[in-house]
């Protein structure tokens, strides 16, 4: 923890890099996080100069492609990539989004068969099939070349594929490797990059300008943050440079999505998951699942401002389900109390929102969830889990998966997704509470509050948070600074909005500021500062925001816990 006196300008950026593990020599670099300094060299990926050679012939050669994506903005995001690309490059390609609720995840047999019926001799996958056995063997049986490109787990025996580019691939050097925390967009990136350089060397720009690959990178950046990717090494630049793209506005379709998102300020790392990004899966989660993609691709105004404007009302629709299905899952966590991991399972439970609640349970109880969505049609269940740092929930549903647990199954470190018959449920749990036991265990042993800094109220300033701001972009893998304040007595606390607590804290040195701490009013802190800290000092964690509601900006405290300072 670092007194706010002992540190300004340069020194606050550099100490904040090196208490993520920034090595002093390598700070110049981490300062300003380019894609010059951190891109790799496409060609080091798997299959990655197998893939673009198969592209680069089927735009010369003006083939059918369909780019297949998946249904949430990783999905989304990564599609638009390479339909933009296709689209500078001169070559209209498809696209086909499957139906959560009708198709379920990845790619399905039917689906890729039709699709090759229907004249594509090359699909390309984004965001799903690296486990897509028996779809990818079907297209392989009836003459289509597939191109995978994804993120999630593999396993040691790979589809068949013309070309399966994955960082995630148990084959892969060590430079690829090092890659794994990339979000299926940010592998669709080095792609393009691959693509484009493929085609130059076959002299396909001697007659043409060649596409501005930096444009897209407003979509690398949404689809990187919205899927909860390490923001560490290439995703940092990624996101760096691509929200800068994102405040030139450039693509017709993210800037109406900006508009209805009410943001008067050039979009922020926070804004992409928690008001871009959940605009984008609404339509995945509740309503089509095409929407996302027809909404970043567009170039009419129009289009783009209907869809988004659809995308915001299912995004509310989604909100109204997600409390049905939480309030229904939390009622089952008194009889899991000792379990290391949640499994929670229902009858109606709408699939679309099982993901968010899954995170939501995570957020309330610091341990791994699964939520399960059970079909009384077919008898199984389709469920989605969010993990904790240090639990690899996604190793773990694979394991499962090959031990005949499941149905179907598979995802990343810090989400998976599930398909299992609802007889196999409460063997799944234990065998789930026996596997990650330890695991769990040990991650939440290590679990502490960590500081960057302490100070006096009079010291959140907006120019604090400015300089604070210096050394992101922030995310998983790279926290946002957090900053104790105090010693303050509380002038004022109270319940706004929907379980949110609100503080208004004044220090000795005559300054106060406001404090909130979103769906917190009923937890334990939540509760004593509502109603034991009348007449004590405490000391107020948290990170550090700009409120810009008002006629002038103000620095605030979004709160993450408090303790007694007497």
């Amino acid at each position: 923890m670092h007194l706010a006196d002992s540190v300004s300008g340069d020194g606050l950026v550099d100490q904040l890099l090196l208490a993520r593990g920034v090595a002093r020599e390598d700070l110049t670099r981490q300062r300003d996080p380019s894609l010059r300094a951190f891109l790799p060299d496409p060609s080091q990926f798997s299959d990655m100069d197998r893939a673009a050679e198969r592209i680069a012939e089927a735009v010369i050669a003006n083939e059918r492609v369909t780019i297949y994506g998946d249904y949430d903005v990783d999905g989304a995001t990564s599609a638009a990539l390479l339909l933009r690309l296709m689209r500078m490059l001169g070559h209209e390609a498809g696209y086909y989004i499957p139906d959560r609720l009708l198709e379920g995840y990845g790619p399905s047999a039917e689906a890729l068969v039709a699709l090759g019926k229907a004249g594509s001799s090359l699909v390309v996958t984004v965001d799903c099939g690296a486990m897509a056995y028996e779809a990818l063997g079907a297209a392989h049986d009836a003459g289509i070349d597939v191109i995978v490109v994804d993120h999630h787990k593999c396993a040691a025996e790979l589809p068949r594929s013309y070309a399966l580019v994955n960082p995630n691939r148990l084959d892969e050097n060590d430079i690829a490797a090092s890659h794994g925390h990339l979000a299926a967009v940010g592998v669709a990136f080095l792609l393009a990059i691959a693509v484009v350089r493929t085609l130059r060397q076959r002299g396909f720009f001697e007659s043409r300008t060649e596409p501005d690959l930096f444009a897209l990178l407003d979509l690398v950046a949404l689809g990187t943050v919205a899927d909860v990717a390490a923001i560490k090494g290439l995703n940092r630049a990624f996101v760096a440079q691509g929200l800068k793209v994102m405040a030139r506005r450039a693509n017709t379709g993210m800037s109406a999505l900006i508009d209805v998102s009410r943001l008067k300020r050039a979009p922020q790392c926070s804004d992409c998951g928690f008001a871009l990004g959940p605009r984008i899966n609404a339509g995945g989660r509740v309503g089509e699942s095409t929407l996302g993609v027809r909404l970043l691709t567009t170039e009419d105004p129009d289009e783009a401002r209907a869809i988004a404007e659809q995308l915001s009302q299912l995004n509310e629709e989604r909100r109204g389900i997600e409390a049905a299905v939480q309030q229904a899952a939390e009622e089952q966590l008194a009889a899991q109390h000792n379990r290391a991991v949640h499994l929670l399972a229902g009858h109606g439970w709408h699939p679309g929102v099982i993901g968010i609640v899954a995170g939501r349970i995570k957020e309330k109880t610091g341990k791994p969830s699964i939520v399960i969505a059970l079909d009384s049609k077919d008898g199984q269940g389709k469920g989605s889990g969010r993990s904790i740092s240090g639990v690899d929930l996604g190793a773990a549903i694979i394991a499962a998966r090959e031990n005949g647990m499941l149905v179907a199954g598979g995802g990343h470190a810090m989400a998976a997704g599930l398909t299992i018959e609802a007889g196999q449920i409460d063997a799944f749990a234990e065998w789930l509470n026996d596997h990650l036991a330890d695991a769990v265990a040990r991650a939440s042993a290590n679990q502490s509050l960590k500081l960057d800094l302490a100070l006096a109220p009079r010291g959140l300033t907006p120019g604090l948070v400015e300089e604070l701001e210096r050394a992101g972009p922030f995310g998983v893998g790279w926290p946002a600074p957090r900053i104790a304040v105090g010693p303050v007595r509380l002038v004022k606390a109270d319940i706004v909005g929907t379980d949110h607590l609100r503080v208004i804290a004044a220090g000795d040195d005559g300054a106060s500021f406001k404090a909130i701490a979103f769906r917190a009013a009923e937890s334990a802190m939540g509760q004593t500062i509502l109603h034991g800290a009348r007449g004590r000092k405490l000391w107020l964690a948290g990170r550090a925001k700009i409120d810009d509601w008002g006629a002038r900006p103000a620095a605030e405290l979004h709160l993450e816990d408090a303790a007694w300072a007497d």
